[in-house]
C-alpha cells in the first residue's frame, strides 16, 4: 500500500481503522509505521472529522436584532445631521421660486 491508496481508503471508509477490511487495515498499519506522510494524512482526516462533528457555533440570542437596531440608529443619525438639502444647481444659476 502507498499513500495514495491510504488516501482512497480513508476517503471511502473514514479514518477509523476498525472500519477498514482486515487485509487493507494490516497494509495501512504497516504504511503508517513507516511513512510520516501517511501519518499526516490520517491525522488530517481525523482533524476534519472532529471539526465536522463539533457542535455548531451559534450567535448570542438577539444579536441580529441588535445589529439591525444599531444600523437603523446610525442611518437616522446620519440623516438628521444633514442641515441643508443638496443643491444640484450649477454655481452660476440663480435660485428660482417654485410654484
Amino acid at each position: 500500500m502507498d499513500v495514495a491508496e491510504l488516501k482512497d481508503l480513508i476517503d471511502r471508509l473514514g479514518e477509523d481503522p476498525s472500519r477498514w477490511p482486515d487485509d487493507r487495515r494490516l497494509a495501512a498499519e504497516r504504511l503508517l509505521q513507516e511513512s510520516a506522510a501517511a501519518r499526516a494524512l490520517l491525522a488530517q482526516a481525523r482533524a476534519v472529522r472532529e471539526a465536522l462533528s463539533a457542535p455548531p457555533v451559534r450567535a448570542p440570542a438577539g444579536l441580529a436584532d441588535r445589529i439591525v437596531a444599531a444600523a437603523m440608529r446610525a442611518e437616522t443619525a446620519k440623516t438628521t445631521t444633514k442641515t441643508e438639502p443638496a443643491d444640484d444647481r450649477a454655481p452660476s444659476e440663480p435660485a428660482t421660486p417654485h410654484g
